[in-house]
């Protein structure tokens, strides 16, 4: 399949099983340490060889495949990098160091109102988010009566968004990220969404996925890593330390708290 270019780094498969293939995955940041006040100050610390930061290496050569209908687990304690690697297969960071290959379209559901304007309306919202994800007019007027089907919110469509509750913008955005027909949808921390009817909604909804869409999930929460994951991930220290059976990760990421 052809497939739109991800960056240097981010590369589009052509075919094969697999979805996504990290490879000797790096990414830091820096952080600083002191602030230089003025051009003056800032030469003279770099003469005296003051960087004025410390880099953070956040992702250590990570390795790792995902098949095509996989739904694969990421776990880790907080600061393990986790979310990082998550920002980082959505194209919001770039890695440094190693590549990522994708085959399909990527649909991430990772911070709640990235994408939105308050100021639209919920319908031109859904249109908006569709195109950020790469989805045409046409396309999106497909997937429309689904997405609103499921968040159920038609009623307040022709509303400005600023007017939903948290809530039912938590609802709209995740019915978009799972409505959008993309192959690959990547979640941090999201399945309990709304009231809930609405949560055990997106339970049934994921117990429906396996082998028909390949979903990445970065989650605290073991119990649904044992009840939804074909496979867990476990990162620790920005490394991979374990990957497998959900149930052996599971228990793996607990035992790092005894």
């Amino acid at each position: 399949m052809s497939g739109r270019s991800l960056g240097k780094r981010i590369e589009q498969y052509t075919d094969g099983d697999i979805a996504i293939d990290v490879s000797n995955l790096h990414k830091s940041f820096r952080l600083p340490t002191e602030r230089a006040w003025g051009l003056k100050q800032a030469i003279f610390n770099r003469l005296r060889g003051i960087k004025g930061y410390k880099e953070q290496k956040v992702l250590k050569g990570l390795n790792f495949e995902i098949k095509k209908g996989e739904f694969v687990g990421i776990v880790g304690r907080n600061g393990s990098g986790k979310s990082t690697l998550l920002k980082t297969l959505a194209g919001i960071y770039y890695p440094e160091k190693g590549k990522i290959v994708v085959d399909g379209t990527l649909v991430p559901f990772i911070e709640l109102g990235v994408g939105f304007n308050p100021e639209l309306t919920g319908r031109e919202n859904v249109y908006l988010n569709g195109a950020m994800l790469g989805f045409s007019n046409l396309e999106m007027d497909r997937m429309y009566d689904e997405i609103w089907d499921f968040a159920e919110l038609k009623d307040f469509q022709d509303q400005k968004l600023k007017n939903y509750s948290s809530g039912m913008q938590v609802r709209l955005a995740f019915s978009i990220a799972i409505r959008a027909k993309g192959d690959i949808l990547l979640l941090d921390e999201v399945l309990a969404v709304g009231d809930a009817a609405f949560q055990k909604k997106c339970n049934d909804y994921f117990a429906s996925l396996h082998g028909n869409q390949t979903v990445i999930l970065v989650t605290h929460s073991m119990d649904n890593v044992r009840k939804f994951c074909d496979r867990a991930i476990l990162i620790d220290g920005g490394e991979v330390k374990m990957d497998g059976d959900p149930k052996t990760v599971a228990d793996a990421y607990t035992k790092l708290f005894d």
